[in-house]
């Protein structure tokens, strides 16, 4: 029995790339069944391919292979990879950072370079910017079809030399605690932290609590203002901002029934910063 093959890309679904990928899978083994991540990560936003593969793996049973095509690099020297999770499951993707928060919260057991020579979709061409086709969904679905093994995609590659983005753990000083941008929850425009809730607890707010929260990017104060700690939205007025716990268990700031990030124009990634200390009484 085939495993479940995930796919994510920047490609959207206004053209027949995705499409395709499907077919590729499909050619290998008509059983694999394959479902969608998302296809709508932005074009060529490595960092949110790369939570979005964190936000979603650890969901899925162990051994299913996803593959993720944010690849603005395709066609260049960037290495083909195929890893194993410390959560048993496999990733197919370019080595360009898209593993980075894999690695921090879950772990790689070990890595293969894809062996492109032999891994390539048969009578593919002489195109090179369609390696989501030709390479990682072709790949993919060998190994969920078990017609190859993880040790038959190439060569071992040193988990050490794998690319990371830069990622800054949250930390608490002197009662303030400050942690990166990670994620939009895109349809509602919530901002999503990577502060986690044991280490907001150890601040020792309750609900109801008063928060001063700032936001910067690049050194520019972008938002600063007071706002409640709620348990859901229901704690606050429409309208109103809170202090919640996402589905992830992280911290997350939200407007009731608005969007936060739309309206103060927020990012995401390493250069997005948040702080939250008790406001004074």
């Amino acid at each position: 029995m085939s495993a479940a093959l995930v796919l994510q890309s920047d490609f959207g679904l206004s053209d027949g790339a995705v499409s395709a990928m499907y077919g590729v899978a499909r050619s290998v083994d008509s059983s694999i069944s394959i479902f969608d991540l998302t296809h709508d990560i932005p074009p060529y936003n490595i960092w949110e391919a790369s939570y979005r593969l964190m936000q979603t793996i650890i969901y899925w049973p162990e051994g299913t292979i996803f593959v993720s095509i944010v690849d603005p690099g395709v066609g260049s020297d960037r290495k083909s990879l195929v890893v194993k999770t410390d959560s048993n499951h496999y990733i197919v993707t370019p080595d360009n950072g898209t593993l980075t928060h894999i690695d921090h919260s879950i772990g790689i057991a070990d890595a293969r370079e894809i062996d492109e020579e032999v891994n390539r979709l048969p009578r593919s061409g002489a195109s090179h910017t369609f390696h989501g086709r030709d390479i990682y969904a072709y790949t993919g679905a060998r190994i969920a079809s078990k017609a190859i093994s993880f040790t038959e995609v190439g060569p071992a590659y040193r988990k050490d030399s794998i690319i990371k983005l830069p990622l800054h753990r949250a930390r608490i000083t002197d009662g303030l605690i400050t942690g990166l941008i990670d994620i939009l929850d895109i349809r509602f425009g919530n901002v999503w932290t990577n502060i986690s809730r044991e280490l907001f607890q150890q601040l020792g707010i309750e609900y109801g609590d008063k928060l001063k929260v700032t936001i910067e990017n690049q050194s520019k104060m972008i938002y600063n203002h007071i706002m409640s700690y709620g348990r859901s939205f229901a704690d606050i007025p429409v309208g109103e901002p809170l202090v919640y716990i996402n589905s992830i268990d992280n911290i997350a700031i939200a407007i009731n029934q608005d969007s936060f990030a739309r309206s103060y124009d927020i990012g995401t990634g390493s250069n997005w910063l948040l702080s939250i200390q008790k406001a004074p009484k």
